[in-house]
């Protein structure tokens, strides 16, 4: 399993919005008011996550990770990057998603009420999602083993300098 490409979820992205952006004027009558509190959940998802990188990165720079007290079980690790791969591709489809919704209201905000009601909810949605996908790609990053040194070098006396 490799890294989660950016350009992988910048194209799942962009054709959610596209997708979106075609359907929501057939579905938008049955959405629900969209408030500033509708795409909170996923900022606090992705705190959470930048909580949890400091805290591996942290124990993968120390050199703590393993069995024993005071150590970050490896499994743990494994298990936080597929937590981190997980939220990467649900953030970019859901920022897709909110990317779609906002090219329909903002055009729409000075002949449709609703439409400029909605957009503030639509934004802050759009924001979180963005963050979910970027904490997320970060906390991956966070993952990676350090580099190996290579063998020790031992001096045998054979050697110039």
């Amino acid at each position: 399993m490799g890294p989660t490409r950016k350009r992988d979820v910048a194209a799942a992205a962009a054709a959610v919005a596209i997708i979106c952006y075609l359907a929501v004027p057939l579905l938008y009558r049955w959405f629900p008011p969209i408030t500033v509190w509708t795409g909170i959940s996923l900022l606090a998802v992705a705190i959470a996550e930048v909580a949890w990188g400091r805290y591996v990165g942290a124990k993968i720079d120390d050199g703590q990770i393993g069995a024993g007290v005071g150590r970050l079980h490896p499994l743990a690790v494994a298990r936080t990057v597929v937590v981190a791969k997980a939220s990467a591709w649900m953030g970019s489809l859901v920022l897709g998603f909110w990317l779609g919704v906002l090219g329909y209201l903002l055009p729409r905000r000075s002949t449709l009420h609703v439409a400029d009601q909605d957009t503030g909810g639509a934004v802050v949605a759009a924001a979180s999602a963005l963050a979910l996908l970027v904490a997320a790609l970060w906390l991956q990053n966070r993952c990676k083993s350090p580099q190996d040194p290579g063998p020790p070098t031992e001096l045998t006396g054979n050697q110039t300098g």
